[in-house]
């Protein structure tokens, strides 16, 4: 198939018929898509919800194992609400992030609350939900419920930068002109909306990636308008991930994990033990308390939330 190339544009403005870009990049991905079980029929809206939460800032392979664990513990959003919060986060386990965990349970209880237990379809009831913002709402709504939505994650935001707007990476947070450019992009078809929304998010997790994208293997090379540029690398390096080891996260992760295998509470000297600089351990004791993530009692210990 001979594509139109696409010249870099303002994303306010689209150089070619966005038809150009839909049938490659759908027909690659109902060929390459990975077999996720999010993206099963039986995931339910509820399956991809969770699964959404949990891939914020986290890889597949480290998604996996948990998301398997908490569907099979807590089927429905009724089963995690029952329960309490502090059960998520020790089912969340080491994925990072532990308060996404604390709004996951927030959600489960509105759903049960509000919605009688069922995910809503809506996608204004999905953005009213605890710890739901712009992006998971219409994930949610498109992949749950097929409906026609922008969805912007990182990946989508690089294929449609370089393809269309022809620069190399989008800038660090989302703007308006990016979303009036993924709306003009959407198909009519509300399925095939919803299906080129899975297809441009994988397609940048797995062929448009950040640091090497292999272009060879992309449905849409000949009308990257990025590649007809001559594939500058104008706008900087992808940006690195935050270092980790000696940061107050790193006290944090260390001081949940104690408490996260504990059946009791938790004494203080028990949590000195596991970092030795103590204004640093305090400090992240402290913001995890703040957080909500542990609760203090009168007698100086500490447990996961009940409440």
């Amino acid at each position: 198939m001979t594509l139109t190339p696409l010249t870099p544009r303002s994303p306010d403005t689209l150089s070619a018929p966005p038809a150009v870009l839909h049938a490659p990049v759908i027909d690659w991905f109902e060929a390459h898509a990975r077999d996720l079980p999010w993206r099963r029929p039986e995931a339910g809206a509820w399956g991809v919800m969770v699964s959404e939460f949990m891939l914020q800032q986290t890889p597949v392979g480290r998604v996996l194992p948990v998301y398997e664990q908490w569907l099979a513990r807590w089927p429905r959003p009724a089963d995690l609400a029952a329960e309490p919060p502090g059960e998520a986060v020790r089912t969340w386990g080491r994925l990072g992030y532990p308060r996404r965990a604390l709004r996951l349970h927030a959600a489960a209880s509105a759903i049960t609350e509000l919605h009688g237990g069922t995910v809503p379809g809506d996608h204004a009831a999905l953005l009213a939900l605890p710890g739901v913002g712009e992006y998971t709402a219409a994930a949610v709504a498109s992949f749950a419920y097929g409906q026609r939505h922008a969805v912007l994650d990182t990946n989508v935001r690089r294929v449609l930068a370089r393809a269309v707007t022809g620069v190399q990476y989008p800038p660090n947070a989302t703007t308006a002109a990016e979303r009036r450019l993924a709306r003009a992009l959407l198909p009519e078809s509300e399925p095939v909306a919803a299906r080129w929304a899975a297809a441009t998010m994988e397609l940048g997790a797995l062929v448009c990636t950040a640091r090497t994208p292999q272009c060879g293997r992309c449905p849409i090379a000949g009308s990257c308008a990025w590649r007809a540029a001559g594939s500058p690398a104008h706008d900087g390096p992808p940006r690195r991930g935050q270092t980790y080891a000696g940061t107050d996260r790193q006290v944090r992760g260390k001081l949940l994990a104690v408490l996260r295998e504990a059946v009791a509470p938790v004494p203080q000297r028990v949590l000195d033990a596991v970092w030795d600089e103590p204004v640093q351990r305090a400090r992240a004791l402290d913001g995890l308390v703040a957080d909500g993530l542990v609760e203090p009692l009168e007698d100086g210990t500490y447990r996961l939330p009940l409440t």
